[in-house]
């Protein structure tokens, strides 16, 4: 999940009860060309442990020598491959799901990053589609190449590359792949609440569950799940004011962190994220026109402010007063 994994999220993801996390993805050529600009999108601290570094490239050599060159900057609990991502400009440089279509190099690429850190104690997992498209369904086929190659798990998403992230996700495959193999198979695609890590894990046979998007505007989900794991039936639902000031908190973050350099260039990156959170709020709409022109956190504030309000008084949408922007 590029932009959107960071480290700061990460650390939320965390205190909210994440178990395992990915950094955001990155191009083995980009490791071994222009390090210094490429290990920002690696950084994590030791308190969101177990946490993996994940890449991706077509070049087994290469993907192995960026793997350690990663592993001397920092220990990562493991690396992870990518060939799932379904994104254009990654596909278009034989990156991501489009090794599907190859799995001799796939296979390749797996053996070479293995290869590469056998003489660490760093694993290596890899992220899967079912395939490329509904005529190319080939996952347990991978899963069984990946296996052979020594990758230690796999996840696998339940939708081809032609798919995107539109219709629904095939559990029924994900099911297929994780009765195929040996290894660990944690199942991801279409997990919106904490029932739907409760049905799948109990009618299929994965590991466990990765959840993506849906982080991105409820990542209490990962609190909410070990609730219900633990047996827990009737979880509370996150309040209006637990959820402005987690907002709010990860626009402060943002700002302090290195990544960005100046609080203007933080929030307009935070924009994006400001979008996710506010789908559900009441007046969700004018939030949404509000939050897609924010340059400060005193902005955020500013709207976080009437945002509980509106919640709280429980308004229809039709009857909220506008906030007017102001420049900051």
């Amino acid at each position: 999940m590029a932009g959107v994994t960071d480290v700061v999220f990460r650390q939320l993801c965390k205190e909210l009860g994440a178990d395992v996390m990915v950094t955001e993805f990155v191009s083995a050529e980009g490791i071994m060309q222009r390090d210094d600009y490429t290990r920002k999108y690696t950084e994590f601290t030791d308190e969101q442990r177990p946490v993996g570094i994940q890449l991706f490239g077509a070049d087994g050599d290469r993907m192995g020598e960026a793997a350690r060159k990663i592993i001397d900057w920092k220990q990562p609990d493991f690396i992870d491959i990518n060939f799932g991502c379904p994104v254009n400009k990654v596909v278009s440089k034989n990156g991501g799901s489009s090794l599907l279509k190859d799995c001799p190099v796939l296979a390749s690429v797996a053996s070479g990053v293995v290869k590469a850190l056998a003489g660490t104690s760093v694993p290596v997992t890899a992220k899967i589609r079912v395939g490329w498209d509904q005529q190319t369904i080939n996952a347990v086929e991978v899963c069984h190449i990946l296996e052979d190659s020594g990758i230690q798990a796999i996840a696998v998403h339940g939708r081809t590359r032609a798919q995107g992230y539109s219709g629904l996700a095939n559990w029924e495959i994900i099911d297929q792949c994780a009765r195929a193999v040996s290894i660990p198979v944690i199942g991801n695609g279409d997990i919106h609440t904490a029932d739907d890590v409760i049905a799948r894990r109990a009618h299929t046979a994965i590991s466990g569950v990765m959840i993506g998007r849906a982080a991105m505007q409820h990542p209490w989900i990962f609190r909410e799940t070990k609730a219900r794991l633990q047996g827990e039936e009737n979880v509370p639902p996150v309040s209006p004011e637990e959820r402005w000031a987690l907002i709010v908190r990860h626009c402060r973050l943002a700002v302090q962190s290195t990544r960005y350099g100046h609080e203007r260039h933080a929030m307009m990156a935070m924009r994006g994220r400001l979008l996710a959170y506010c789908k559900g709020f009441a007046g969700a709409k004018e939030l949404r026109q509000l939050l897609a022109k924010v340059e400060s956190v005193a902005h955020v504030e500013d709207i976080a402010a009437l945002g509980l309000a509106r919640e709280l008084a429980g308004e229809e949408e039709h009857e909220h007063p506008t906030l007017h922007t102001v420049s900051s």
